[in-house]
């Protein structure tokens, strides 16, 4: 008997599912589709598929910047978009389509990315071109 993605979370990453969404169709806000959107505090992951099933995990810590878009027919709907660029190597940009809780998710993603990167004490540094790089090889 295999498990559930829930059951493998809590005991590989300790973790509860703190967000579990199904993407929806644009129209009518409805979750009739294959792919489902599970977050927790240490990873984000998307399965796809019915058939051939596709699973996409990205580590919290690695997750950048958020950004949330609604089309007129999304805002009819009560339906959002959700893009996550992150320093993933396989998906810098992971993309959360039509979520009925996009405010909250948005909102829990950025904290829980900068929780993560506080707890593996990594940083995100951009290198904006303040200092000449060639008065420090002189």
């Amino acid at each position: 008997m295999t498990k559930d993605t829930q059951e493998i979370m809590k005991e590989t990453f300790n973790d509860e599912i703190r967000f579990r969404e199904r993407k929806r169709l644009l129209f009518f806000g409805l979750p009739w589709t294959f792919t489902v959107y599970t977050i927790t505090d240490s990873v984000l992951t998307i399965d796809t598929g019915l058939l051939n099933t596709e699973e996409n995990d990205c580590y919290m810590y690695k997750v950048q910047d958020v950004r949330l878009t609604q089309s007129l027919f999304e805002k009819i709907f009560g339906i959002g978009t959700i893009t996550c660029y992150t320093g993933d190597t396989t998906d810098s940009c992971i993309t959360l389509l039509h979520v009925k809780h996009y405010k909250e998710l948005k909102a829990f993603l950025l904290k829980a990315s900068e929780a993560a990167r506080i707890k593996r004490r990594t940083l995100n540094v951009q290198d904006i071109g303040a200092i000449d790089t060639d008065l420090l090889d002189s």
